[in-house]
């Protein structure tokens, strides 16, 4: 069982993202949500919210448990980048660039990652 969550077009830049999603990654829900609760980074709450939505998924359409769910991975894309204009001194401008980026996190059984593990 493989769940997943989405989030597109987040208005946060993915080097921050990324910052919260290496201190999740490969952990226990509870944790996990731990760990973002307290967290006083922007990423963490926006993160927190889609990590919510996947356990969410996992209980309504796969009946799992969430003491048995744990994140098998934390995906941080590059997203649009919106271009504005800061106005300069003698008529120049700067060019102000506003990074996106998509998240997606996948979440998994723990027992099934045992199982998988020694098969091979």
């Amino acid at each position: 069982m493989e769940v997943r969550a989405y989030l597109k077009s987040a208005r946060l830049s993915p080097q921050k993202a990324c910052l919260v999603a290496d201190m999740v990654r490969g952990l226990k829900v509870e944790k996990a949500l731990d760990i973002l609760n307290f967290s006083k980074q922007k990423g963490a709450a926006l993160i927190k919210k889609l990590l919510d939505s996947a356990i969410s998924n996992a209980e309504n359409n796969e009946n799992a448990d969430i003491d048995d769910l744990k994140i098998k991975s934390i995906i941080v894309n590059k997203g649009l980048v919106m271009k504005r204009i800061k106005i300069r001194a003698r008529g120049r401008a700067d060019r102000i660039r506003k990074p996106m980026c998509h998240i997606e996190i996948k979440l998994t059984k723990k027992s099934e990652e045992v199982k998988h593990g020694s098969e091979s």
